[in-house]
């Protein structure tokens, strides 16, 4: 892949999710799990996507059951999680790889752009990339950091 809008995940119910149909939009990108200590901040992304949506930016979920196990549903089941306990409204994508040898495309092309502290493989779930309207990883967030603090880098680039 040599370009972000040349991806196309599943969604939840196995369809492709092109995302040259985000082109011009302000993208947060995030593996998630509904069993994590980290789970919680789906009540801060999704006060994230409320306050900035109508500008132009689009949070993207991709659970992931690669760390502890913490994501052991099906894509069905990990949707109504995220909306029944966190009122979630964007969207939450189909479970993937996000480290190994079945690493999901859209994982292999971000971890490309954005290393963190040296390293390309995620650490935990939560961890987070932003990206600019053209398509540009811009950064890369560990899982410790809350949405909230993200509002700062979102703004300046939307």
């Amino acid at each position: 892949m040599s370009h972000f809008y040349d991806l196309a995940p599943k969604d939840k119910d196995g369809n492709p999710f092109p995302f040259s149909n985000l082109k011009g939009k302000v993208v947060l990108v995030v593996n998630t799990a509904s069993k994590c200590g980290f789970t919680p901040q789906y009540k801060g992304l999704e006060a994230l996507y409320q306050k900035y949506k109508d500008r132009g930016f689009i949070i993207l979920g991709f659970p992931c059951n690669q760390f502890g196990n913490q994501e052991p549903g099906s894509d069905e089941e990990i949707a109504q999680f995220c909306q029944k306990n966190y009122g979630v409204t964007f969207p939450v994508l189909a479970k993937i790889n996000v480290n190994g040898d079945n690493v999901d495309p859209v994982y292999q092309f971000l971890k490309s752009q954005k290393k963190q502290l040296g390293l390309e493989r995620i650490k935990w779930n939560f961890e987070k990339f932003l990206v600019n309207r053209q398509g540009q990883v811009i950064e890369r967030y560990s899982s410790i950091s809350k949405p909230e603090h993200l509002e700062n880098d979102i703004e300046s680039v939307l």
